[in-house]
């Protein structure tokens, strides 16, 4: 996918305020790894993940989505009135009917006009979104498009914290459960829009690429049980999955955007963990000085977690006017995403 005209033009995020560390999370465990004889400490070890951020378990994705989508607005040049199409697209949903969009909507008073929808595609939710709206900006059937996501872990960690705690589980049972500890919470939008609609610098994007692999779809599986959430998960054939599922999409990256694998400036993952950046960026013979990672504090926050990433990194500075960036999505299913991003400047 190449594209010509469309640029992000505000990308914003909202995190929890509570503050749930690794240390916090085994304390809650402890006579389980007593039991299992399992040493403190072995989440943040293996993970790299010091802390992560959750809302109450009650706090509903469109909740989520509306906060980032408010900041986004705030900080967009246009009226929330010209916004064409919003897209809620996280893992988490209100409800399965109707489409989680439509409480966003009403929350971020949109306009009657506005198109929306809800589109999930497990941890590439939102970059899946930015690609279906880049097109139809880029066909012109629309101008501006709002893209929301609102991830909350508490569900499905509180469960996980309680379903581990089955005297029956084995060190060898609980392994699927072991991913869900990584889970955190947060939000993030994003206002896309034709690119001639901006003046100065522009953050545009230059062109994606994907590749699927839905023999591994049962890898890592997530579903509602009752008024819990549950989700199991085979985390080392996983991650080689998703490393070979990556190279066939950065084979494609490479053709789409003429890019090299020294041609951006920043990289930008789905946050994950520390073993998983590590595989993914020497399988595809990356540099790791330009990763930029949050996983560290803010854990696997689902859909928004690439997104956020991103946007932290354009806070902090460190993704700045005059860089290109690259997006490297891996999500469940199996499904890889990535995107170039040109920060560009243009006359006018």
């Amino acid at each position: 996918m190449r594209f010509q005209a469309v640029a992000i033009e505000s990308l914003e995020y909202v995190l929890p305020e509570t503050v749930l560390t690794s240390g916090d999370l085994e304390l809650q465990l402890a006579t389980v790894y007593e039991r299992l004889g399992l040493p403190l400490g072995r989440l943040e070890l293996m993970t790299g993940i010091r802390e992560r951020r959750l809302w109450a378990s009650d706090f509903k994705a469109s909740q989520a989505s509306a906060l980032a989508g408010e900041k986004a607005l705030k900080k967009s040049q246009f009226n929330r009135k010209d916004i064409d199409l919003l897209i809620h697209s996280a893992v988490c949903r209100d409800r399965l009917e109707p489409a989680t969009a439509s409480y966003v909507h009403q929350a971020l008073s949109l306009d009657e006009h506005t198109q929306i929808f809800d589109l999930s595609n497990a941890c590439l939710g939102f970059l899946n979104a930015m690609t279906v709206a880049a097109s139809m900006i880029e066909s012109g059937q629309i101008e501006r498009a709002l893209i929301c996501s609102g991830e909350n872990g508490r569900p499905l960690v509180d469960h996980t914290i309680q379903a581990l705690h089955n005297s029956e589980l084995t060190r060898k049972t609980i392994k699927p459960y072991f991913a869900n500890l990584t889970i955190g919470a947060g939000s993030v939008a994003a206002v896309l829009c034709r690119k001639d609609l901006l003046k100065g610098s522009v953050l545009s994007l230059d062109s994606a690429a994907i590749a699927t692999d839905t023999n591994h779809n049962n890898l890592c599986e997530g579903d509602s049980s009752g008024n819990q959430l549950e989700m199991l998960t085979d985390s080392e054939a996983l991650l080689a999955a998703g490393i070979k599922v990556a190279e066939l999409a950065w084979s494609s990256f490479k053709i789409a955007s003429g890019w090299e694998a020294n041609t951006p400036d920043c990289i930008f993952t789905h946050q994950v963990g520390k073993a998983h950046t590590r595989a993914l960026f020497e399988a595809l013979e990356l540099d790791l000085k330009k990763d930029y990672g949050t996983f560290e504090f803010l854990g696997n926050v689902g859909s928004v977690s690439c997104p956020i990433t991103l946007a932290h990194a354009i806070e902090s500075e460190v993704f700045k006017p005059g860089q290109k960036a690259a997006l490297l999505g891996i999500g469940s299913g199996l499904s890889s995403l990535m995107m170039a991003l040109n920060w560009e400047y243009k006359n006018g």
